[in-house]
Protein backbone atom coordinates (compact mmCIF):
# COMPACT_ATOMS: atom_id res chain seq x y z
CA UNK A 1 0.00 0.00 0.00
CA UNK A 2 1.30 3.44 -0.91
CA UNK A 3 1.73 6.25 1.59
CA UNK A 4 -1.32 8.37 2.40
CA UNK A 5 -0.73 11.93 1.20
CA UNK A 6 -4.06 13.65 1.76
CA UNK A 7 -7.14 13.10 3.92
CA UNK A 8 -10.30 15.17 3.72
CA UNK A 9 -13.87 15.03 5.05
CA UNK A 10 -16.58 16.08 2.62
CA UNK A 11 -20.33 16.54 2.99
CA UNK A 12 -21.56 15.51 -0.44
CA UNK A 13 -24.97 16.82 -1.56
CA UNK A 14 -27.10 14.19 -3.30
CA UNK A 15 -30.00 16.42 -4.35
CA UNK A 16 -29.29 15.79 -8.05
CA UNK A 17 -30.28 12.16 -7.52
CA UNK A 18 -33.87 13.39 -7.09
CA UNK A 19 -33.91 14.30 -10.79
CA UNK A 20 -33.55 10.62 -11.75
CA UNK A 21 -36.57 8.33 -12.00
CA UNK A 22 -37.61 7.05 -8.55
CA UNK A 23 -36.32 3.54 -9.09
CA UNK A 24 -32.87 4.80 -10.15
CA UNK A 25 -32.20 7.35 -7.40
CA UNK A 26 -29.82 5.38 -5.15
CA UNK A 27 -27.93 4.15 -8.19
CA UNK A 28 -27.55 7.75 -9.37
CA UNK A 29 -26.49 8.88 -5.88
CA UNK A 30 -23.58 6.39 -5.82
CA UNK A 31 -22.44 7.64 -9.24
CA UNK A 32 -22.70 11.25 -8.00
CA UNK A 33 -20.51 10.45 -4.97
CA UNK A 34 -17.86 8.95 -7.24
CA UNK A 35 -18.03 11.93 -9.63
CA UNK A 36 -17.76 14.42 -6.71
CA UNK A 37 -14.66 12.67 -5.34
CA UNK A 38 -13.04 12.46 -8.77
CA UNK A 39 -13.45 16.21 -9.16
CA UNK A 40 -12.41 17.30 -5.68
CA UNK A 41 -9.56 14.83 -5.11
CA UNK A 42 -8.31 15.12 -8.72
CA UNK A 43 -8.13 11.39 -9.43
CA UNK A 44 -9.99 8.94 -11.65
CA UNK A 45 -9.22 5.90 -9.45
CA UNK A 46 -11.89 6.13 -6.71
CA UNK A 47 -12.77 3.21 -4.42
CA UNK A 48 -15.91 3.49 -2.30
CA UNK A 49 -16.17 1.57 0.96
CA UNK A 50 -19.02 -0.82 1.55
CA UNK A 51 -20.36 1.42 4.36
CA UNK A 52 -21.10 4.22 1.86
CA UNK A 53 -23.05 1.86 -0.36
CA UNK A 54 -25.02 0.50 2.60
CA UNK A 55 -25.87 4.02 3.82
CA UNK A 56 -27.11 5.13 0.39
CA UNK A 57 -29.20 1.98 -0.14
CA UNK A 58 -30.46 1.92 3.48
CA UNK A 59 -33.96 3.07 2.57
CA UNK A 60 -34.12 1.36 -0.81
CA UNK A 61 -33.63 2.50 -4.39
CA UNK A 62 -36.22 5.30 -4.26
CA UNK A 63 -35.12 7.25 -1.15
CA UNK A 64 -31.38 7.94 -0.93
CA UNK A 65 -30.21 10.42 1.73
CA UNK A 66 -30.11 14.10 0.75
CA UNK A 67 -26.42 14.38 1.76
CA UNK A 68 -23.69 12.09 3.00
CA UNK A 69 -20.53 12.70 5.07
CA UNK A 70 -17.47 10.95 3.66
CA UNK A 71 -13.80 10.68 4.65
CA UNK A 72 -11.62 10.51 1.53
CA UNK A 73 -7.95 9.51 1.55
CA UNK A 74 -5.65 9.99 -1.41
CA UNK A 75 -2.50 7.87 -1.75
CA UNK A 76 0.79 8.46 -3.56
CA UNK A 77 -0.21 6.25 -6.48
CA UNK A 78 -3.28 8.46 -7.14
CA UNK A 79 -5.87 6.07 -5.74
CA UNK A 80 -8.63 7.57 -3.60
CA UNK A 81 -10.35 5.48 -0.93
CA UNK A 82 -13.54 6.78 0.65
CA UNK A 83 -15.40 5.58 3.73
CA UNK A 84 -18.36 6.80 5.73
CA UNK A 85 -17.24 9.44 8.26
CA UNK A 86 -18.39 8.71 11.80
CA UNK A 87 -20.61 11.41 13.27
Amino acid sequence: MAEKTEEQIYIIPLRDAKRAPRWKRSNTAVKDIRKFLEKHMKSVDVKLDRSINERVWDRGAEKPPSRIRVRAMKFDDGQVQAELAEE
